[in-house]
């Protein structure tokens, strides 16, 4: 149970992050504590269900747990291509003797 709510907790502040919004702010929005937010994203197993959902709704109007569990959002497949490293190719011979180090 512990690990599960600190993976809900960890795609919470995932989701938050990949729309741009602070912490504090979205805090503000679900009429929670920054503290009570952090706790959220920590995957605090005391917090009530209800507080938990709030804090979705301002993080991202009219999505439902489940959509948070499915990872569907787009902002999450956009922050996952950002997230992603860019292709590096290696040198060839010619281009390494030009090189000076």
């Amino acid at each position: 149970m512990l690990e599960q709510s600190a993976q809900l907790g960890q795609r919470l502040a995932r989701l938050r992050i990949a729309r741009g919004i602070k912490q504090s702010d979205a805090a503000l929005r679900a009429g929670l504590s920054r503290n009570t937010a952090y706790r959220i994203e920590h995957g605090d197993p005391g917090l009530a269900l209800g507080q938990l959902l709030r804090y979705l709704t301002a993080i991202a109007p009219g999505s439902t747990l489940l959509d948070l569990l499915s990872e569907s959002d787009p902002a999450l497949a956009a922050l996952a291509t950002r997230e992603q490293s860019k292709r590096v190719r290696s040198l060839t011979p010619s281009q390494l003797s030009e090189l000076d180090f």
